[in-house]
């Protein structure tokens, strides 16, 4: 099972969907769901139609941005390149803060 169909089948998951569902929700049959889960090669139009009823996008990310958004999306905060380091080979990056925390907090 390739990394895609893996993403596909643990976010229905997250979401506690059946494949059924998901095709209820896509228009399709739910053994035609189920093939594209198991070992489909969608085609793109395809598989923006399932992202979206898995409420996901579809993105081509970078090579060199690879790490900064896998680091976003496990919330380790926001990375921030260092002075200096332009070099895509072994990027130099510092984790930021939220800077949205404590934003809306009353300090009065």
């Amino acid at each position: 099972m390739s990394s895609l169909h893996r993403q596909i089948k643990q976010r229905r998951k997250d979401l506690g969907l059946r494949q059924e569902d998901i095709g209820w929700r896509v228009g399709m049959l739910r053994q035609q769901y189920q093939y594209l889960e198991a070992r489909g090669n969608p085609r793109l139009d395809t598989l923006e139609l399932v992202a979206k009823g898995l409420d996901s996008e579809v993105m081509l990310i970078p090579r060199e941005k690879l790490l900064e958004v896998k680091a976003v999306l496990g919330g380790a905060g926001r990375f921030v390149p260092e002075e200096g380091a332009g070099q895509v080979d072994s990027p130099s990056l510092s984790i930021v803060e939220d800077p949205w925390a404590g934003l809306l907090d009353d300090d009065s």
